[in-house]
Parts: structure tokens; sequence; C-alpha cells
């Protein structure tokens, strides 16, 4: 008899709960320090609409800047594989942006695109676009050479043999670049928002640490590795749908 997926992380999750609950009960550590699973309960309680908003706030960042950077990283990859020389001009560059510290860079984006949602999509963009465009390029140049020489002797455009056979072919690397992307981009909201604490789960960690309010402090790192896991899953669930015959290839 197969277990149900979700039954191993919900025994995984509650034994986690379990075991913090007990560290927190015996060592005798103060909730200003490290809140209990119930004082963090509680301070979800205290506020659920505040928390509910700000996680929507924090979503909506998330989620546009992943798209964006989705679009983009597999577009610039496209362009990267159709000749080694853009791929050895452009690369570089790549590597040299991804490089540089994104906390460094989110007041920047403050100064240049002002208040509000902006610096926090672009920031969003900037630490999730990267592992994208490797991986689609790499997705993009595994086609069988066998494939590609056949598409060749049909004399097809280059356009038609990417759309019909290296896209497709490439979907699964992208679709791995896609899950570690989504994961980033909840880090790249909140790294944002904890430098412009203007809304967000990142800004209600910093405003609730100023006032000592720990327990709700990690009220909102819930919520956040919350959202998280659920857009890891839903773009998991995508790619089921999408390429259903990754997994037998695979093996």
């Amino acid at each position: 008899m197969r277990v149900p997926r979700v039954v191993a992380p919900l025994t995984a999750a509650v034994v986690a709960v379990a075991l913090w609950w007990g560290a927190t009960a015996t060592l005798r550590i103060r909730p200003f320090f490290v809140p209990a699973p119930p004082d963090i309960v509680a301070a979800f309680r205290r506020q659920p609409g505040y928390l509910l908003r700000e996680l929507g706030r924090t979503f909506a960042e998330t989620a546009a800047g992943f798209a964006l950077a989705a679009v983009a990283g597999v577009l610039l990859a496209v362009v990267l594989t159709t000749s080694r020389t853009v791929e050895r001009a452009i690369l570089p560059l790549l590597i040299a942006v991804n490089a540089v510290p994104k906390v460094a860079v989110a007041p920047l984006l403050v100064v240049w695109l002002g208040f509000g949602a902006q610096p926090k999509i672009v920031l969003v963009v900037l630490i999730s676009f990267f592992p994208i465009v490797l991986a689609s390029a790499a997705g993009l140049t595994s086609t069988p050479v066998e494939l590609t020489e056949y598409v060749k002797s049909l004399d097809a455009p280059r356009w038609q043999a990417y759309l019909r056979l290296r896209l497709p072919w490439a979907l699964p690397q992208i679709f791995v670049g896609l899950k570690v992307a989504v994961s980033l981009a909840v880090i790249g909201a909140v790294v944002a928002e904890i430098s412009n604490p203007d809304g967000g789960l990142g800004a209600v960690v910093v405003l609730s640490s100023t006032s000592a309010d720990t327990p709700l402090a990690f009220a909102a790192i819930m919520l956040l590795a919350a959202l998280s896991v659920t857009l890891f899953y839903t773009v998991a669930a995508i790619e089921r749908v999408l390429i259903p015959w990754a997994r037998e290839i695979s093996g």
C-alpha cells in the first residue's frame, strides 16, 4: 500500500514542531529569545488581518518579480545559445552582475526607483534571474546531436528548430532553474522589504524586532516559509502538468 505524498512531509513537520516545543520547554527559553509554537500561534491570532495583508504584499512582489525573471531568463538563454560569440561576450557580464551582493544593491534601488513595490520587484528579478538563465541555457544545449542533425536535414528554419525541438527538450532543465529561482525570489522580496520596511512580511520582522515582539517576528517568518514552500510546489505541479514525460525519461 502506497503512503500518500503528504503524509511524509506532514509527519516531518509535526516532529520538527514537537522537538522545537520540547526544547523551549526543557531549556526554559524565554519567548523574547526563541518563542515556543503556542506563542507564535498566539501572536498570529492577535493580528491575523495585519499578517495576512502583509503576506499578500510579499506574495505580489515575489510573483511579479519571478514572472519577469522567468520570461527574461529563458529569452536570454535562447540568445546565449544561438552563438558562441554572443555567449562569450554576455556570460561574463551576467556572472559579474550576479556576484554583486544584493543586500548592497537594495538601498540603491530605493534611491533610484523610490519607495513602493518597484525596487522590491527589481531586486526579486536580480536575485532569481541568474539560475533561470543557467538552467535554461544548459537545457537548450543538451539536445542530442542526432535530433538536431535530423531537423537540419529537413531544412527547418532555426526558430522552428528551437520551438519544436530544443525548447521542449530543455523544459526539464528550465523547470530545475525555476524551482531554484522561486525560493530565491522570496528571499529577494524579504531583503528588499528589510531595506525598505514600508510593507510586506520583511517589514513585519524588522518592526516587531525593534519593538521586542519576537513571537510576531517568528509568525512572519513562518508565513514566509509557508509561502516559499507553496510557490515551490506550485512550480513543481505546473512541471508535472506540462511535461509528464520528464519523469519517465529520467527513470
